[in-house]
C-alpha cells in the first residue's frame, strides 16, 4: 500500500534514506512515569523499516491510500530520506529501491514509449521507424550540450533575463507550472507536439486572481470516454478498474490505446510495481513479451529513476541503474539503458574528466550507455556517466544560469555601510555587507539566525528596496513577520510562486522585488528553485539562507547544500548560537554530539519505554496531562513526532490513540470529524497543519492558520490525514512550543544525524523525548549522517564563469 495522505515523498520505511534494513531488538529498561521524567538528558531511536506490499497487492490499494505525488509505498511522510518503517524488498539497490506500492501522482511513471516527431538526419534507406527516433533523440541531445557550452562561454558578460535558456530548457517553467497545476503529467510535458503558446513568466500581479496559498489545485478533468476506455483495457488485463482515473492522469486521454500497445506504460501509474505492470503485460500480450522486451526494459529504467528522485537525486550512476534492472530479471542490463537513452527515456551525463559531449556516443550515432567511463584515457581523471530524467535535467540546467545570471547581472557597487552599522549584531552587519556586493548569497545558521535575513530584509526595506522573505510554511511566515515587524515582509513560498502572496508581477512578469530572502533553504527542491530563480529579475538579489543540518527537500535535489559545496557564491555563516537547554542540545547533534543538557526547567525531558506500545501510552499520556499541566502548553500546541507512519509506534498508530483521547468521534465526515487536528497536502512537499471544522457537498472545511480551506470529496483521502503526530520531514520549517519526539526501539535503524537534529529542534520551549532504542541514538548521531544525493548542480555550478564568486 502506498502512502497516506499528509506525507511527502521519501524512502520506504524511515525519516533518513535506509532501504533495506532490518528492524533490530532493542529497549530501554525500566520505564519512567511521565509526570515524574527522567532526569535531563540525551535521548534516542527510531522506528524500524515496516513491511513493503507483496507483489501481488493490488495497485488500486495503492492508488487509493496514497497521499500525494511522489509517497512511496509505505513511506508515507514523503522526503527523501522520510518515509515509513518498511523494508525493502531488494528489487533495486539501496539508493532506489522503495519497493512497495509506490510513487505518486507527481512522479507518474517512465516517460511515455512514444518518442518524439521524427526530425532527426534524414537516411537513404527508408530505416525503420525506432532508428530515425533514435537518431533524432542523438542529436537532440547533442544540441542540447552545445547549447549547453554556448551558454557556458556567454557567462564572461552579464546574461540577459532567459537568454540562457534555448529549445527544452526554456520550456521548463511551463513545463513545471503545467504538472504542478495538474494539467499535464512531468512525462507528457515533453511528448507534446509543440509547447504552449503560454508565455513563461505570468502576467502581472493586477492581472491575478487571489487565492488561499493552502487551496488543493484543481484537477484536470477526465472525459468519461476516456475512464471507460482505460477500464476496458485494465478489466482486460487483470487490473482493477480502480486504476483508471489514476492511469488518464498520468498518461493522458490516450490512455487506453498506450496500454494496449505498451502495457508496461502502467509503471506511470501511482502504486503499480513492476512485477504487477509484468502481470498485465502478460494478460494483454500472452506469449509476445519478456523480461528483455524493449518496452518492458525502457519502462523498467523510466521507473528506477522515479524511485530515485523520490529520494532525492536527480540523476543516477548508470552502473546503479544497470544493476537495478539486472534484479528485475534484464538479461542484458546494459543494452537496456543503450535503448532507453535511444528511446528518449532517460538522458546521459557524463561528470569529471575532460571528454567532449561527442566522445560519451559510439562513432556510428548509438549512445555508448553501457562502457562509457571505460573509454576514458588512463591519464584523466575518472569519468562518471549518470542516467537522469529530462523534467530535472533541464530544472538543474536552468537553475543554473538562472543562478549565474544574478551573480553577474547585479549591481556590486551598492554602499549599504550605514544599515550594516545599524544592524542588531555582527553577523547581521556582515550579512547586509556582503548582500550589497553580491547578486546571490548563501547564509547559514540555527534557529536564532533567522533574525539576520529579518534584519536584511528590513534593512533593505530602510533603503527604499522592496524585499521581500519567503518561508517553507506558514508557520515560518509568522515567525519572519514577527522577527521583522511588518506582515508584509513575508510570504510562503508557495504563495509567492502562485500570486496568492507578495508584491506580484511587473510589467516584464518578473516579481516585482529587489530582494528576496528565502529561508528554509533546505528545503528548496530543484524545480521549485528553478521556477523561483526564472521569475527574478536581472539585478535582483537572492539570499538563500537556512539550517546546513536539517533534513532536506521533499522533492528532487540539493540545492542548499550544491550552492554551499560549488562556492558559487560568497557564504556567511551565523555566530548566533541557539539559546537555552533545547539549543545547546541540538546543537551539539549538529557536530555530532548527543550533551546531556542542564535543563532545570524541565526544557529536556527523557522518557524511558521497554516497548512500542509502552511508549505510545506514554506519549498519549504527556499530551494530554503532563505538558499541559507542568508547561501551561495546551495539547494543541504540542506537536508528536516519530520516525516512520508504519509500525506499532508510528505515525499511524499515534494519530489514533490522540484522537481517541483528545477528540473521540465516529469519522463521519470520511473519517474525519470537527476539532480533529490534520494535515493537508495541497502539492507534494507541502505539509498544511490544520483543524476541520465542517463538511457539506462541496468537501471538507479546515481551517489551515487562519485560512479557510474547502478539500474536494475526491481528494481528501489523498491529501489530507490526522495531525497530532508527524515525521520529523513533515514538520521541517515549522515549531512548536512544546515538541514530543517517540523513539520505539523497533526503528533504531531509521535514525540519522539529520533526523534527530531536525526532530529535536521542533520544540520552543519543551522537548520530551519517549526514549527506547538504548545507544542506537547516540550511534546515530556520531556516525550516520544524511544520505548522498546524486545531484548535478554542484558541478554545473562549478563550471559556470562566476568571477564574482568568493573563493
Amino acid at each position: 500500500m502506498t502512502a497516506h495522505p499528509g506525507e511527502t515523498p521519501g524512502t520506504v520505511g524511515t525519516d533518513t534514506p535506509q532501504d533495506a534494513v532490518s528492524p533490530p531488538e532493542a529497549g530501554a529498561e525500566g520505564p519512567a512515569h511521565a509526570d515524574a521524567p527522567e532526569a535531563p538528558g540525551a535521548p534516542g531511536a527510531a522506528e524500524p523499516p515496516g513491511r513493503a506490499a507483496g507483489a501481488g497487492e493490488p495497485a488500486a490499494e495503492a492508488a487509493a491510500s496514497e497521499d500525494h505525488p511522489g509517497d512511496v509505498s509505505d513511506a508515507e511522510d514523503g522526503a527523501p530520506g522520510d518515509g515509513d518503517a518498511a523494508s525493502a524488498t531488494g528489487d533495486a539497490p539501496a539508493e532506489v529501491s522503495a519497493e512497495g506500492p509506490d510513487a505518486d501522482a507527481e512522479s507518474a511513471g517512465s516517460p511515455d514509449a512514444e518518442a518524439a516527431p521524427t526530425d532527426g538526419p534524414d537516411s537513404e534507406a527508408a530505416p525503420a521507424p525506432e532508428l530515425s527516433e533514435a537518431q533524432a533523440e542523438l542529436a537532440a541531445q547533442r544540441e542540447l550540450r552545445e547549447r549547453i557550452e554556448q551558454r557556458k562561454a556567454a557567462k564572461v558578460a552579464p546574461i540577459a533575463a532567459g537568454t540562457g535558456l534555448s529549445g527544452k530548457a526554456a520550456d521548463l517553467l511551463a513545463a513545471v507550472r503545467a504538472v504542478e497545476s495538474g494539467e499535464k503529467a512531468g512525462s507528457q510535458f515533453y511528448d507534446s507536439p509543440a509547447p504552449a503558446p503560454a508565455p513563461q513568466r505570468p502576467a502581472p500581479a493586477a492581472a491575478q486572481p487571489r487565492r488561499s496559498p493552502a487551496a488543493a489545485p484543481t484537477p484536470r478533468a477526465t472525459s468519461p470516454e476516456a475512464l471507460d476506455a482505460v477500464r476496458s483495457v485494465l478489466v482486460e488485463g487483470g487490473a482493477p478498474e480502480a486504476l483508471a482515473r489514476a492511469a488518464v492522469g498520468a498518461l493522458g486521454e490516450q490512455a487506453a490505446e498506450l496500454l494496449r500497445t505498451d502495457p508496461w506504460q502502467l509503471l506511470g501509474v501511482p502504486g503499480v510495481r513492476p512485477e504487477q505492470a509484468d502481470g498485465f503485460a502478460r494478460a494483454l500480450l500472452g506469449a509476445d513479451c519478456g523480461p528483455d522486451d524493449g518496452r518492458r526494459t525502457a519502462a523498467l529504467v523510466g521507473w528506477v529513476l522515479e524511485r530515485a528522485a523520490l529520494q532525492g537525486h536527480t540523476a543516477l550512476d548508470a552502473d546503479t541503474v544497470r544493476a537495478a534492472l539486472a534484479e528485475r530479471a534484464v538479461g542484458d542490463p546494459d543494452a537496456a539503458v543503450r535503448d532507453a537513452v535511444e528511446e528518449g527515456v532517460a538522458l546521459i551525463f557524463q561528470e569529471g574528466g575532460d571528454l567532449e559531449p561527442d566522445e560519451t556516443e559510439a562513432a556510428d550515432g548509438e549512445a555508448d550507455g553501457a562502457g562509457l567511463a571505460e573509454d576514458a584515457e588512463p591519464d584523466r581523471e575518472p569519468v562518471q556517466v549518470l542516467l537522469g530524467l529530462d523534467r530535472y535535467a533541464l530544472a538543474e540546467e536552468s537553475l543554473a544560469d538562472g543562478l549565474a545570471r544574478l551573480v553577474n547581472a547585479c549591481e556590486k557597487a551598492a554602499d549599504w555601510s550605514e544599515a550594516a552599522a545599524s544592524a542588531p549584531g555582527p553577523s547581521a552587519a556582515e550579512l547586509i555587507r556582503t548582500a550589497a556586493a553580491a547578486g546571490l548569497v548563501a547564509h547559514s545558521g540555527g534557529e536564532a539566525a533567522r533574525a539576520e535575513p529579518a534584519a536584511l530584509i528590513a534593512a533593505a526595506r530602510g533603503l527604499g528596496l522592496r524585499a521581500l522573505g519567503a518561508t517553507h510554511s506558514e508557520d515560518g511566515r509568522r515567525r519572519l513577520a514577527a522577527a521583522t515587524g511588518d506582515p508584509d515582509t513575508a510570504v510562503t513560498l508557495a504563495g509567492l510562486l502562485s500570486g496568492a502572496q507578495g508584491p506580484g508581477r511587473d510589467e516584464d512578469g518578473a516579481l516585482a522585488l529587489d530582494l528576496l530572502v528565502v529561508l528554509d533553504a533546505p528545503q528548496l527542491d530543484v524545480e521549485s528553485a528553478a521556477v523561483l530563480v526564472e521569475a527574478l529579475a536581472d539585478g535582483a538579489r537572492l539570499v538563500l539562507s537556512g539550517d546546513p543540518g536539517v533534513l532536506g527537500s521533499a522533492g528532487a535535489g540539493r540545492v542548499f547544500a550544491d550552492v554551499l559545496a560549488s562556492h558559487a557564491c560568497p557564504q556567511v555563516v551565523s555566530r548566533t548560537p541557539d539559546p537555552g537547554p533545547i539549543g545547546e542540545l541540538v546543537s551539539g547533534i549538529g557536530i555530532g554530539e548527543l550533551h546531556q543538557v542542564d535543563a532545570p526547567g524541565k526544557e529536556v525531558v527523557i522518557v524511558p519505554v521497554r516497548d512500542a506500545g509502552e511508549a505510545v501510552h506514554r506519549t498519549v499520556q504527556l499530551v494530554a496531562d503532563s505538558v499541559p499541566r507542568a508547561f501551561s502548553i495546551p495539547a494543541g500546541e504540542t506537536q508528536v513526532i516519530t520516525v516512520g507512519h508504519g509500525g506499532a509506534a508510528g505515525t499511524r498508530a499515534l494519530n489514533e490513540a490522540l484522537k481517541q483521547r483528545l477528540n473521540p468521534g465516529p469519522g463521519r465526515f470520511g473519517g474525519f470529524d470537527p476539532g480533529d487536528r490534520v494535515v493537508h497536502v495541497p502539492a507534494p512537499g507541502r505539509t498544511v497543519p490544520g483543524v476541520v471544522r465542517s463538511a457539506d457537498a462541496e468537501g471538507l472545511r479546515l481551517d489551515c492558520g487562519g485560512v479557510p480551506v474547502v478539500v474536494p470529496q475526491e481528494r481528501v483521502e489523498s491529501s489530507v490525514r490526522h495531525g497530532w503526530a508527524l515525521s520529523a520531514h513533515q514538520a521541517a520549517g515549522m515549531r512548536w512550543p512544546a515538541a514530543v519526539v517517540v523513539l520505539p526501539g523497533d526503528a533504531a535503524q531509521g535514525l540519522s544525524r539529520p533526523w534527530v537534529y531536525t526532530a529535536f529542534g521542533r520544540g520552543e520551549r519543551h522537548l520530551s523525548v519517549v526514549h527506547g532504542v538504548d545507544q542506537a541514538l547516540a550511534h546515530a548521531v556520531a556516525r550516520v549522517p544524511a544520505q548522498e544525493r546524486t545531484t548535478r548542480l554542484r558541478s554545473l555550478l562549478e563550471a559556470l564563469p562566476t568571477p564574482d564568486a568568493a573563493s
